[in-house]
């Protein structure tokens, strides 16, 4: 199946509609059972140029595809940020809360890189908007299926996708035999056999692994 590429029609609209920076917004790792959650944001104002070509939602392209097209993607954007929660927060927090606090973190970073946070709306990929209740500016606008169709939330994607996978590749030197740079923290039967193995790791999100125990 063929599917079209990601296009600016709806950050275009929200710039007519007086947004100065529209700020594609998407999260990563939220179904994984280590490992932090990651929120990544892409910035595009009115002058933005075309996306990079084949850009698209990072669950779309493979990993090889994904890190050539991160850095193409941070170029594109006029600025982008990821934004992370640990492991530990997700256990404290919910992962809910934890989503927002890593988005908060994200917006945080722009607006020390001189973003007019408040000058701007944030187009989260989605139908419920997880990313308020972190903060009170900006508005957010929600757009289903924004990681496809959305240039600004499909480079996002692929920001905070590459960035997380890189903190799990580098966990499979520091805590070895849970197979981290395969399965990137998500639950694989080789992931869950060595955990049954070797017991759980500060990586893991505790509260998850006992609900599977239950």
């Amino acid at each position: 199946m063929t599917v079209a590429d990601p296009t600016l029609r709806v950050e275009r609209s929200l710039h007519r509609g007086g947004a100065r920076y529209v700020i594609g917004c998407d999260e990563v790792g939220r179904g994984a059972i280590a490992g932090p959650v990651a929120v990544g944001l892409s910035v595009v104002g009115v002058g933005i140029r075309k996306h990079p070509d084949g850009l698209r939602d990072s669950k779309m392209l493979s990993e090889k595809r994904r890190e050539q097209l991160s850095p193409l993607a941070q170029q594109w954007s006029h600025f982008s940020a990821v934004g992370l929660a640990s492991a530990l927060e997700v256990d404290t927090i919910g992962i809910m809360a934890a989503l927002a606090l890593a988005g908060r973190r994200a917006l945080v970073e722009l607006h020390e890189a001189g973003v007019p946070i408040m000058e701007s709306v944030v187009l989260l990929d989605g139908s419920h908007d997880w990313l308020t209740p972190g903060l009170t500016t900006p508005p957010v606008r929600t757009q289903v299926k924004a990681d496809r169709d959305c240039a600004s939330v499909a480079a996002a994607s692929v920001i905070a996708k590459v960035h997380r996978d890189r903190i799990m590749i580098e966990a499979d030197e520091a805590i070895p035999g849970y197979g981290w740079a395969g399965n990137k923290g998500y639950g694989s039967t080789e992931h869950y056999a060595a955990i049954d193995s070797l017991g759980a790791s500060e990586l893991h999100r505790q509260t998850w692994l006992h609900a599977r125990s239950a």
